[in-house]
């Protein structure tokens, strides 16, 4: 039996009662607790729970929770491992040992799915048991099973959106209610949807996490997180607010994959746009994804992407698909053979750093306009995506892509010209 097994017949199979054990019972965890208790109709028990820290108060009865991870493990009676810890590299070893001891698994942490997502694969076929995955990327939007299930032999060519609440919130404070930067990202942090240390949210690695699984589902690429360019939105300035308002622009952080003849390009990036972009009415802690394909067009999906609830309604939903032995079929994987992953790429950008900074005109392959201001120096014009990711490590430099920005792929051999709308 393999990953490629016939699921036409799912409908027609008796529900399994399945026991569960936990890894975490954080936000996420204590989520799923409160949507399981409150779905009487899923056929799913949390028999154990294990936990990290032993004095931490927890509103549920001792005798469910233990410290010792074989306690999970190595229980014959529990038949899924639902892990939801922080920790990636603790993560993959907890969804390793599942597998190996014919445990099926549900999991939500994006970063440890995109760093090891090729190995899970080849675990899944090797103990032919599942691993489901919808809560890693956004929330409680269903978008890994309609990549699998309803655009299984659509030709996709593009997906995008807001990946990523808590830069969402962030910018919309920001703007609706001009928040400094500061005091809407402690807002976000004491609603939970951004953690202590944001840094992952606030410079585009969560959402780019995202993507590389996205991407896997999409186009049946197996891409490292390394290879995606991501650019934040810890250096937007107040000049760059300002601008935005003065021409009725939104800023968004979008998550980005397309298909042009055998090359596949994804990258994350804050983005100028319109008032008639289908993102721009996308606010506070939700997420939305758009898909791109050539027969149904494009459709969006809009939904909340933070907090404890959507998160655990989407590990729950998963949980319900393992009642009746649902898997991921990865048919994309199957279907074309030569894509390859590609960041050769030129973007219409605008550019903000410091003088000094060693950015000049002849860095650009076409330099549109500019000005300096306060020992400000501001740029716009096409630029490759790879000096883009050069400059972003730069201290002081700001990067935000234009509204309706060209991308032109640069392999000689494709001429296909896009533009982001």
């Amino acid at each position: 039996m393999s990953l490629e097994k016939n699921n036409s017949n799912v409908s027609h199979t008796k529900h399994r009662h399945l026991r569960l054990g936990l890894f975490g019972f954080g936000c996420v965890g204590q989520g799923l607790y409160h949507v399981l208790d409150e779905t009487p109709g899923i056929k799913a028990e949390i028999k154990k729970i294990c936990v990290k820290h032993k004095n931490k108060p927890r509103p549920l009865s001792e005798d469910l929770f233990t410290f010792n991870a074989s306690d999970v493990l190595n229980d014959p009676e529990i038949d899924v491992v639902v892990e939801l810890i922080d920790d990636a590299d603790a993560a993959f070893e907890i969804v390793r040992t599942a597998l190996e001891n014919g445990k099926a698994v549900v999991t939500a942490n994006k970063k440890m799915l995109a760093e090891h997502l090729d190995e899970i694969y080849d675990l899944q076929l090797r103990y032919d048991k599942p691993v489901l995955y919808e809560g890693s990327v956004c929330g409680s939007i269903p978008i890994i099973r309609n990549l699998e299930e309803y655009y299984d032999n659509d030709l996709l060519t593009g997906i995008e959106g807001i990946f990523n609440g808590s830069t969402n919130y962030i910018l919309t404070k920001v703007f609706e209610e001009r928040s400094s930067y500061a005091d809407a990202l402690k807002t976000a942090q004491q609603l939970g949807f951004a953690e202590s240390d944001p840094s992952l949210d606030v410079k585009g690695f969560d959402p780019k996490f995202k993507l590389v699984i996205a991407i896997a589902h999409t186009f049946g690429v197996f891409v490292k997180p390394e290879q995606i360019i991501n650019i934040g939105i810890d250096r937007i300035s107040d000049i760059d607010l300002k601008f935005a308002r003065d021409n009725s622009y939104a800023i968004r952080l979008i998550a980005r994959a397309f298909k042009v003849n055998n090359r596949v390009f994804g990258f994350v990036a804050p983005q100028f746009i319109e008032s008639t972009h289908p993102l721009y009415a996308v606010r506070n802690e939700y997420n939305a994804v758009q898909v791109q394909s050539a027969f149904a067009e494009q459709q969006l999906f809009v939904g909340k992407g933070a907090g404890s609830y959507p998160t655990g309604s989407a590990v729950l939903s998963d949980i319900s698909a393992l009642t009746y032995d649902y898997r991921y079929e990865y048919k994309k994987l199957h279907q074309i053979h030569d894509l390859e992953f590609s960041n050769r790429l030129t973007v219409d950008a605008f550019v903000s750093f410091d003088q000094g900074t060693n950015i000049s005109i002849s860095d650009f392959e076409q330099f549109e306009s500019g000005y300096a201001s306060h020992g400000r120096h501001y740029m716009v014009g096409k630029v490759s995506l790879e000096k883009l990711s050069e400059w972003s490590q730069l201290d002081g430099v700001g990067i935000i892509l234009a509204p309706n920005a060209k991308l032109v792929p640069q392999e000689a051999k494709v001429k296909q010209e896009l533009t982001l709308v």
